[in-house]
């Protein structure tokens, strides 16, 4: 059941790009995001390493895409640039000490989602879409802590995963809605 829940509003989000002739790279990227969702419904590090694998595959489309739209992150301004760089800097201090064997996977991981962000701040006419980026960003942040410091059976884990889920599926919501309309490809 948890599986079938996790795995319905990407593919739905997906659908309605691609019959909203939405851009490519966002259909790509949900569709992605469905695969990690289903992934991390399972228990277990390699159910949780695929996950991984395609959300970092759906950072990349998302990459593409915002760099395609945008001026590029270098044009924001540079406190925010700052801001993601040190956020994504600190997870080695909050993040990795704790990650195990998934330390390189996690880095990457790391690494890829800040790009998003940044690349995201380089779209100041689509705002949604730069809520979004920082919606899915922070959703992550809090799945890394449930998956990583969190113990199991914290009184703080449902609370947790009611803001990861409404964080993440808006996040997607106002990337798709802010940027992944009737864009051209190039």
């Amino acid at each position: 059941m948890k599986t079938l829940v996790k795995a319905v509003p990407m593919p739905a989000f997906a659908a309605a790009s691609w019959i909203s002739f939405g851009h490519p790279a966002v259909t790509i990227a949900l569709l992605l995001s469905a695969v990690g969702d289903i992934a991390l419904s399972r228990d277990g590090d390699r159910p949780f390493l695929i996950g991984l694998i395609a959300f970092a595959a759906a950072h990349i489309a998302f990459i593409f895409h915002f760099w395609t739209l945008g001026a590029g992150p270098l044009e924001a301004p540079l406190p925010l640039i700052l801001a993601v760089i040190v956020f994504a800097l600190s997870s080695e201090l909050w993040l990795i000490p704790f990650t195990g064997g998934m330390r390189w996977p996690v880095r990457v991981y790391v690494v890829l989602i800040a790009l998003m962000g940044l690349t995201a701040l380089g779209l100041p006419a689509l705002p949604l879409a730069i809520a979004g980026a920082f919606a899915f960003l922070a959703s992550d942040t809090i799945l890394s802590l449930q998956l990583f410091r969190m113990p199991a059976h914290s009184s703080w884990q449902r609370p947790a995963s009611i803001a990861l889920w409404s964080l993440y599926a808006g996040g997607q919501f106002l990337i798709l809605a802010g940027s992944g309309w009737n864009t051209p490809l190039f």
